[in-house]
């Protein structure tokens, strides 16, 4: 039986099949990792015009983390499933363009790392240097694979996993007047975090209005929710994070299109704290191992991944402009900047 070690992605091409007169499929690449070659696979629903708003959906990056797919795959199972008979859902997909790589470090999964097989980290791999100070190691390292958060040699090629990513968001988002990413990950605090770039540096980005209205939308439209919004720069800095680099890739090619890169980073320190033998395994300190705890996870974030497509659907509804985007400006600098 093929994939027999990687139920995430029997899983993904169960999905292929299930919505196979519905779903735009691409294989971008494939990587291998211990005798087996896997696909990178980029799947799309929606309206393909680049007139439309987009949202990608971003998974797998750190192999370890597995619950960052499983979350994308429930969600896309939900979709395929709806399609069968919500009319409310088809007429939203005709105004907004669903992109999902749920899985985009097989070989890592494969292997329960969070690196790639050729050991190199991916969230540490762009052509992108911090300006500010990083934490030693935790900030990207060239000295060697057999350390963690290992960067890649310098001035290679980024690894072939992310140079797929980039190729689907350089083709499906940035393009678009406006699209959001989000990139799902786990492994950081007692609190679900959203985070958005700045990672290289603590200055704050130039669409920072935007996402600060974002959030607002968010809070007033689900005020009870237990998401922390923050820039990664408040807890970090990195060297290599290719969200940074996607970025400013846009502003650089896109001047007139906004990119909103997120990433939800899932607070798996409650999941030990709730069960400290998880302690004892690398999968334990990544992923909610009891049944009840995965399955709540799972149905837990459905609101926020919906909310986005249809926040993409009404970007011009609440993107602030004149007097309001340099009122969200300032809130946005004395909320999360000191300033």
């Amino acid at each position: 039986m093929p994939y027999k070690k990687l139920p995430e992605l029997a899983e993904l091409e169960r999905l292929i099949a299930l919505g196979s007169s519905l779903l735009e499929v691409r294989t971008i690449c494939q990587v291998e990792a211990d005798g087996q070659r896997m696909p990178i696979y980029a799947l799309a629903l929606g309206n393909p015009s680049t007139d439309t708003p987009a949202v990608g959906f971003f998974g797998g990056i750190h192999g370890l983390e597995r619950i960052g797919t499983q979350v994308l795959l429930t969600f896309l199972a939900g979709l395929l499933n709806r399609l069968s008979w919500d009319r409310l859902l088809h007429q939203q997909l005709e105004a907004v363009r669903l992109v999902f790589m749920p899985l985009i470090n097989p070989g890592g999964m494969l292997r329960s790392t969070r690196c790639n097989p050729q050991g190199v980290d991916l969230m540490r791999n762009a052509p992108i240097d911090a300006i500010d100070r990083v934490p030693f190691l935790l900030g990207g390292q060239r000295i060697s694979p057999r350390l963690p958060w290992f960067r890649g040699v310098a001035d290679a090629p980024m690894e072939l996993e992310n140079r797929a990513l980039c190729q689907v968001v350089e083709t499906e988002l940035l393009p678009r007047r406006f699209s959001i990413a989000l990139d799902c990950h786990s492994g950081f605090g007692l609190r679900d975090r959203i985070w958005f770039p700045h990672a290289h540096t603590a200055q704050p980005i130039q669409h920072l209005a935007d996402i600060f209205a974002l959030e607002d939308l968010f809070s007033q439209t689900y005020p009870n929710h237990n998401y922390v919004f923050e820039p990664q720069s408040l807890q970090y800095l990195t060297h290599g994070d290719i969200w940074d680099h996607l970025y400013l890739q846009a502003a650089q090619r896109h001047k007139d299109s906004v990119f909103l890169p997120l990433t939800l980073e899932m607070g798996s320190w409650l999941w030990v704290k709730k069960n400290p033998r998880q302690l004892f395994t690398l999968q334990g300190m990544f992923n909610p191992r009891p049944l009840h705890r995965l399955q709540r996870v799972l149905r837990s974030h459905t609101v926020w991944l919906e909310f986005l497509a249809r926040a993409a659907c009404g970007y011009e509804n609440w993107r602030p402009n004149g007097e309001q985007r340099l009122q969200h400006q300032q809130r946005a600098n004395s909320r999360w900047y000191g300033r």
